[in-house]
């Protein structure tokens, strides 16, 4: 038998394995907030649920959690941990420490298959989705799980090229079964599928990040192939026209780029398409790899752009770069492994 993996469930689907036992929903609630909220890896620890279901689910599933195998340590006290999929499949993890939060980057696939040739991901291939439970496990099983406050899907893969098992990640992530973290503490990050995005903005109640590169759309079709099916001043329109609550955030992500994207021009640009809008732009540094001649904005460059935003009514800050020296940072994931 076959025996089927807890982790990425919810309710209906436990109380799917359960109820022909004569178990009720209620079961299902308990063995969720087990392995979810209590983090219990193993159903021989479970405490409030009937030993006769116990013994029914050791026979016919597994939590599906598992360790990373490998981690790496910056100076800036960032963690990346590799995972190992039981199908095979690496992904690389995030958790960045702070004063008052402590967030973890997910991916959502192993690799990428967007192809922006500014992110390490992408060069590394496209090796399959990960499912919910992948993506929660990721969570539950570092060392740091029980100090997360924030989850960002800015890892590696495309989150809108792999939806399903994004938005039922994110359900758990919030449900009060599950993880039970607020929605505005959860951010998914897109290059921008318009399909997907919409999908998203109508089922999740979770953060949206795009990341831009240019507000001008034949430069971004230069380095962002996604941008000739899914043109990402539509994305942008549907941001603008969407009926946000006032805890969900939109953002543009802006990765600056000395001399490319950092003009004045691109300043008037990015004005003429946010203004007004309520969506807020993370300056973000660029980390180069490989040698090649592309390089960051300078601090005062990127501190300008901030300042000329703001002026304009424009929200606007600067990412601070962590974990640069492990390549654990924006667009460097994936550097290691083959």
């Amino acid at each position: 038998m076959i025996k089927k993996n807890l982790c990425g469930l919810i309710p209906d689907e436990i109380f799917s394995l359960v109820k022909t036992e004569g178990y009720t929903y209620n079961h299902a609630i308990d063995v969720a907030k087990s392995i979810y909220r209590r983090r219990i890896t193993e159903m021989s620890r479970v405490k409030n649920i009937p030993n006769t279901l116990l013994r029914y689910l050791d026979l016919v599933t597994e939590t599906g959690f598992y360790k990373p195998v490998s981690y790496e340590i910056s100076a800036d006290r960032t963690v990346k941990y590799l995972f190992i999929s039981p199908e095979g499949k690496k992904f690389e993890t995030v958790v960045i420490p702070d004063k008052k939060r402590t967030t973890v980057c997910v991916s959502a696939q192993s690799g990428c298959r967007m192809g922006c040739p500014f992110c390490v991901t992408g060069k590394y291939g496209y090796y399959g989705d990960l499912s919910a439970g992948d993506i929660v496990n990721q969570v539950i099983s570092i060392p740091d799980s029980g100090n997360i406050t924030n989850v960002v899907f800015m890892g590696m893969g495309e989150p809108m090229d792999n939806l399903e098992n994004v938005l039922k990640a994110c359900d758990i992530l919030i449900s009060e079964w599950g993880l039970a973290l607020g929605a505005r503490n959860i951010t998914v990050s897109s290059v921008g599928i318009t399909t997907g995005i919409k999908e998203f903005l109508n089922r999740s109640a979770c953060n949206l990040t795009v990341s831009l590169y240019s507000p001008f759309s034949e430069e971004r079709l230069s380095v962002i192939p996604a941008e000739k099916s899914y043109p990402v001043y539509d994305i942008i329109e549907m941001m603008k026209n969407f009926p946000v609550h006032k805890k969900r955030r939109f953002s543009i992500a802006y990765v600056m780029m000395k001399g490319i994207n950092d003009t004045g021009r691109h300043l008037e640009g990015l004005e003429d398409l946010l203004t007004g809008s309520g969506i807020r732009v993370n300056l973000i540094p660029y980390h180069h790899f490989d040698n090649e001649g592309i390089r960051s904005s300078s601090k005062e460059r990127m501190q300008s752009f901030k300042h000329d935003l703001v002026t304009s009514g424009i929200s606007a800050s600067i990412r601070k770069s962590r974990g640069a020296d492990i390549s654990a940072a924006c667009g460097l994931l994936a550097s290691g492994l083959k």
